[in-house]
């Protein structure tokens, strides 16, 4: 038992310290402009969910200071500067952005556990593209 806690309390600060580092990686001046787009519907129980679970703190947390929050109503004209996205067909739908660039989705609400581990990835994925945009083994084609 007390291995046991001991591994969750490294795992705990290791966790700290890498979203430390992606956050310092992402600070103003670094030139990673991320964004978090969210693609929901007005009858999608998923989105309603991640709403109650995730949407009322995601505002407070380091997550959202590198990558900010924006809501697109999936019904509803997409905006011009997201024109180049491919196709979304599941609500809801997380694209992160770095300078208008798609870095990888998160397609459906797995719920909040498995929204914070499949965001953390796509933040390292993020930190790690930053020094090379081109290089096709950043790009999530199929997540």
């Amino acid at each position: 038992m007390k291995d046991r806690k001991a591994v969750m309390a490294l795992r705990a600060v290791f966790s700290g310290l890498s979203l430390a580092v992606l956050l310092a990686v992402a600070a103003p001046g670094h030139g990673l402009a991320g964004e978090l787009i969210m693609f929901e519907t007005k009858s999608c129980v998923w989105c309603e969910a991640w709403d109650r679970e995730v949407g009322g703190i995601y505002h407070k947390t380091p997550e959202a200071q590198a990558a900010p929050l924006r809501r697109v109503d999936l019904g509803a004209r997409r905006p011009d500067d997201l024109g180049a996205l491919r196709r979304i067909v599941y609500t809801p739908t997380f694209v992160l952005l770095e300078d208008g660039r798609e870095i990888g989705r998160i397609q459906g609400y797995p719920g909040a556990d498995h929204f914070w581990g499949l965001l953390g990835m796509l933040l390292e994925k993020r930190s790690a593209g930053s020094a090379n945009h081109d290089d096709e083994r950043t790009k999530c084609h199929d997540c």
